[in-house]
């Protein structure tokens, strides 16, 4: 299978390479796996000597095809997106030459002109086995050997896709290797906090995230009280504030005991706070860009915060738009507290229903659209539910409508295929053109005026769900 695809990477590069010198259109998605994408793309054409022109997108429209389409430009390459659009595509790019860099779930047949690069028609997992990011390093490497030390972005990618679960399956761990191999990135053991060596051990605790760390997160004094009451000092002799590197092993043995303990009765697994480091080699020891789960972090907010070129900057190097891009990460972090708190303070109200096998959040105004997936993905790592715990969460946009995010709780793989529940819902409400993602990790846009009828349906299904497994 895998052979398979690799070989279909090639021909497609062979075809690229041996297009006419015309400039080509690339199309990415706007998050962490999106913009590594459109980072690989960039270096690889530059390489090439190819012009082209480089948009990012919420999400990929009919109308946005259609608004494509009435460009002068003779091949399109999509990355991390594509597969949901591909009858739009089909119908309205059919006189152009179009690559689809992509790891969700099939939808429909693509015509002859279109070089369907899905690992899913291959009998890959996209959903864990290579994101889109992984896929255009894949088709790249085809195209010229030299684009091995981009291997590092496909992995940066992959973490932000959280596809990431204690190691990586499938081609992710080629590419890990290759990414290794390069002298990019090496593999530590430590504690999965952003900021290990460049905030102070206050301010890691404060913005710890994933792990949650009850009275901690989100709580300045909570946090200094906490360290306190340890007898961690939080400046060196210096006057300057220590961070979390500095600590001696004696001092990190207390800390992760201490945050394990606190973590008891809010955590299904609270001892699960250490992990794999994916550290990069070539970035400065207190750039918060030296561990790839923070840089994936940095993307996501330059993405969901609206400051694209800079992360796609940051990626390939560029000094001046790295040390812009850092300053989103604080503004970032703060909103995903915001919403974690948010998430805690109501889960005992109407907005959050949870019942056996299922947890719907309905955040309506209260968190961002752009934002709810990355709420939904870090409750269903939180470990507060149990495994295989379907996680269904709203929130409504600017233009009226609403969007849903699902994700399976825990780090096991499950047989129930995300993106066909919520197609089955999203259609019993009459709209049904609106669904993407895959197996372990899927989404929707409705209208807000379906609400009701959406969850109405939604808990019916789910209710019925779970019935039958108690059944069985």
């Amino acid at each position: 299978m895998e052979e398979e695809f690799l070989n279909k990477l090639k021909e497609a590069a062979d075809k690229l390479r041996n297009l006419e010198k015309k400039p080509i259109r690339i199309i990415c998605h706007l998050d962490s796996d999106g913009l590594s994408s459109a980072s690989i793309l960039t270096k690889t054409l530059s390489r090439e000597n190819l012009d082209f022109s480089l948009s990012i997108f919420k999400g990929l429209t009919r109308e946005a095809v259609r608004m494509l389409s009435m460009e002068d430009y003779s091949y399109y390459i999509f990355a991390d997106l594509g597969t949901g659009q591909l009858n739009d595509i089909n119908e309205l790019l059919h006189d152009r030459t179009i690559f689809i860099l992509d790891h969700h779930e099939l939808q429909g047949d693509s015509k002859e002109n279109i070089y369907h690069l899905n690992p899913c028609l291959y009998g890959i997992d996209g959903g864990k086995d290579i994101c889109g990011a992984g896929i255009t390093y894949l088709f790249c490497k085809a195209l010229n050997e030299k684009n091995k030390d981009l291997a590092h972005l496909a992995v940066i990618g992959a973490i932000g896709e959280v596809q990431e679960k204690k190691g990586f399956t499938g081609l992710n761990q080629e590419i890990l290797k290759d990414a290794i191999l390069s002298g990019k990135l090496e593999v530590r053991t430590g504690l999965r906090m952003f900021g290990f060596q460049t905030r102070p051990i206050h301010r890691v605790l404060q913005y710890s995230t994933d792990p949650y760390i009850p009275g901690v997160t989100g709580d300045e004094s909570g946090a200094i009280d906490f360290l306190q009451s340890l007898s961690i000092e939080l400046k060196d002799d210096y006057g300057e504030w220590r961070k979390l590197v500095n600590l001696n092993e004696d001092e990190m043995k207390k800390l992760i005991t201490a945050i394990i303990l606190k973590r008891m009765g809010s955590e299904k697994t609270p001892d699960d706070v250490l992990g794999n480091v994916y550290v990069l080699r070539d970035e400065k020891e207190e750039s918060p860009m030296k561990d790839a789960r923070e840089f994936a972090t940095l993307l996501n907010a330059c993405g969901r915060l609206g400051k694209v070129s800079l992360g796609i900057g940051a990626c390939i190097g560029d000094e001046n738009l790295k040390s812009k891009s850092i300053e989103l990460l604080d503004e970032y972090k703060r909103e995903i507290i915001n919403n974690l708190n948010w998430f805690y303070k109501n889960r005992k109200t109407e907005k959050i229903i949870e019942e056996n096998g299922f947890v719907i959040i309905n955040a309506e105004n209260n968190v961002r659209d752009t934002m709810i997936g990355t709420l939904t993905s870090m409750l269903s790592r939180s470990n507060l539910y149990e495994d295989g715990t379907i996680m269904l969460s709203m929130a409504y946009t600017l233009d009226g409508e609403i969007k849903v995010s699902l994700r399976l709780s825990g780090y096991k793989d499950y047989d129930f295929d995300l993106r066909e529940f919520i197609k089955d819902v999203v259609d019993r409400t009459g709209h049904g053109n609106s669904v993407g993602g895959h197996k372990q990790a899927a989404g929707a846009i409705i209208p807000q005026e379906k609400e009701e009828t959406f969850l109405q349906y939604a808990k019916e299904v789910l209710q019925n769900r779970m019935s039958k497994l108690v059944a069985s």
